[in-house]
């Protein structure tokens, strides 16, 4: 047999490629459904679980930027009252959505939609992790399920919920409403008051904010002894105190939905224990209880057997670890 015809009898082809997808040959819709979807880190809990710590941490052992996705931090101004991380408590890693509303706008679910949309396009071109972190379970379910977006059939997520027990987060919660009171809460607060302003919109839908509506009405007047406006303010800040309470009990509420209704698949991260410490052991707890267990999810995520990444983002990886031996 000829060189050539034993070459024309090995040549066949190696992929019949066609839009009909029979008889052997592949779908062209299944090979661009082949193509690895970016990665999005999410991070959920009830308020005061310490979501926007966790973010940070994470942020710096993996290349990422973080998403606000607390409605009420999105707004611009009481930094104290929404409990705002600071600038210093950021760690120079980029946060998107965060102090950016004018405090007298309403900043819808579909707002943060596209919003957050865009700032995760943004991210993933530079080959960075977006981290989506916050409270707000109803707008992380709008962007999840946005249609428009098409951000679930474009984006491969992974859900850590950081919860605690809801007593011990109860008792942290009120404590940490008395630090406020502490740094100033009130006075920021009266600062921005309004006799007309309406509390269903804007910043000042935030707990801590008509709670104090009745003190502030009364503060100045003579109609009242300094024992009894003592009287009232107490009284608002323990219903700042409640309201605080129950946010955290619904936000449990709805993650548990989630969870258990609505089937997404959350890695629960049970950091009871880290809020039972103090001090150097409370920090101790955290690592070993939630920023360990949370590293290894997301690492795994990104580069566990079956997943693929961005190499722009593997690269990424890469350095930062360099950088870490080096220290």
């Amino acid at each position: 047999m000829s060189t050539s015809i034993m070459c024309k009898q090995m040549i066949k082809p190696l992929l019949n490629i066609t839009s009909g997808g029979v008889g052997g040959t592949l779908n062209l819709q299944l090979l661009r459904a082949q193509k690895p979807k970016e990665k999005v880190v999410v991070i959920m809990g009830a308020t005061g679980t310490g979501k926007s710590r966790l973010s940070i941490d994470l942020a710096t052992r993996f290349p990422a930027e973080i998403i606000n996705c607390d409605k009420i931090q999105a707004y611009r101004g009481l930094e104290i009252t929404t409990n705002k991380i600071t600038d210093e408590e950021t760690r120079n890693i980029p946060h998107h959505l965060l102090g950016i509303i004018h405090p007298n706008e309403d900043f819808t679910a579909n707002n943060f939609c596209s919003m957050a949309s865009t700032a995760v396009r943004s991210i993933t071109t530079r080959s960075m992790l977006p981290i989506i972190a916050g409270g707000s379970n109803n707008y992380i379910e709008a962007l999840i399920s946005d249609q428009e977006n098409q951000f679930h059939s474009k984006y491969d997520c992974c859900f850590i919920w950081v919860d605690v027990s809801l007593p011990v987060l109860h008792s942290f919660v009120s404590k940490r409403v008395d630090t406020m009171v502490e740094k100033g809460m009130v006075e920021e607060v009266r600062n921005m008051f309004d006799p007309r302003a309406d509390y269903s919109i804007g910043i000042r839908r935030a707990i801590g904010v008509p709670e104090f509506d009745t003190y502030f009405r009364m503060e100045h007047s003579l109609d009242h002894d300094e024992e009894t406006k003592i009287k009232i303010l107490d009284k608002a800040i323990a219903n700042v105190k409640s309201n605080s309470c129950k946010l955290a009990s619904h936000q449990t509420d709805k993650i548990n939905r989630l969870k258990n209704v609505i089937g997404w698949k959350l890695h629960r991260i049970d950091a009871t224990n880290v809020f039972m410490k103090k001090g150097i052991e409370a920090d101790e707890e955290w690592d070993k209880l939630v920023l360990g267990p949370s590293s290894m999810i997301v690492r795994k995520f990104l580069f566990g057997s079956g997943y693929m990444v961005h190499p722009g983002l593997r690269q990424a990886m890469a350095a930062a670890r360099s950088v870490e031996m080096v220290k």
